[in-house]
């Protein structure tokens, strides 16, 4: 049975492994070829959560999306979940292929993790596996009628967005009727970044008087991400961690410096700027 597609999945070791300084870069390089497979497990983690770009890193997470060890009795893929994260963290586009290959692995929060790597690095050389995966959920141009789970649909379209996918438009703004709310955020966030209007960034501001905080802190992400400036003074005043809302309105503001002189803030970027102030 295949899991509901959600925002995060948490990897991160605890106990004992949560101390990352107690590992060096020649210990998690050899742990990753380890027979122990929670060194493996571990290993894979640090390496992307401490951003260890060397190429033997990458030639070793490469390899470890192919693991065949590391099962869980439900059929899932630990060891390939980390690895492929790691690899986004980690930048290198020799992992772009890998990474579309683990679009076909029968583990949802592989496919999840891939999708979200992809969106990463950026290249968009990946569209057409992730479309490929999107249509599972369509008829057509339109929603199948039963709601398929079985697809990372949330991270499938983030992805698209990022890639400026805008050949596949018809395809994605389907998912606004998604039954799964954060499919339906996703889909907005998509839409906002391929076509700039701003009635998919108002939809996501609209949800941040949601009920349930989880889909909340998910909003906040999304508005953060697309960098939709109205969404500010929403964004302050969400029911959230302060922490979260710093890290949108960081999004926003990352946004409007991108796009101004560097002598010069606009009146956008300024209101950002008190904002984050407040919550400090």
């Amino acid at each position: 049975m295949n899991p509901s597609p959600h925002k995060f999945e948490d990897l991160s070791p605890t106990g004992d492994f949560a101390n990352g300084e107690s590992l060096t870069v020649e210990q998690a390089l050899a742990n990753l070829e380890s027979a122990d497979l929670g060194l493996r497990f571990y290993a894979a983690w640090w390496l992307g959560r401490f951003r260890i770009g060397e190429a033997a890193a990458i030639t070793g997470l490469i390899k470890a999306l192919e693991d065949e060890a590391d099962r869980t009795p439900e059929g899932g893929y630990p060891l390939r979940r980390n690895a492929a994260r790691a690899l986004g963290k980690l930048g290198d586009h020799q992992a772009v292929l890998p990474l579309i290959r683990c679009l076909d692995c029968s583990d949802f929060y592989v496919r999840e993790a891939a999708a979200q790597s992809l969106e990463m690095l950026g290249d968009p050389v990946c569209i057409p596996a992730l479309i490929k995966l999107l249509q599972v959920g369509l008829q057509g141009e339109h929603l199948i009628s039963q709601p398929n789970l079985s697809q990372p649909y949330d991270a499938i379209l983030e992805a698209l967005g990022t890639l400026r996918a805008t050949e596949f438009i018809r395809l994605i703004k389907p998912f606004l009727e998604h039954p799964i709310e954060l499919v339906q955020y996703a889909a907005a966030r998509a839409m906002y970044q391929l076509t700039q209007e701003a009635v998919y960034g108002e939809r996501l501001v609209q949800a941040l008087a949601g009920e349930k905080l989880q889909l909340r802190r998910a909003v906040l992400a999304d508005l953060g991400a697309i960098g939709y400036l109205p969404a500010a003074d929403a964004i302050a005043q969400t029911l959230a961690e302060n922490s979260l809302k710093l890290i949108s309105l960081k999004g926003l503001l990352e946004h409007q410096v991108n796009h101004i002189t560097p002598s010069t803030f606009s009146e956008g970027a300024i209101k950002v700027i008190n904002l984050m102030d407040s919550l400090l």
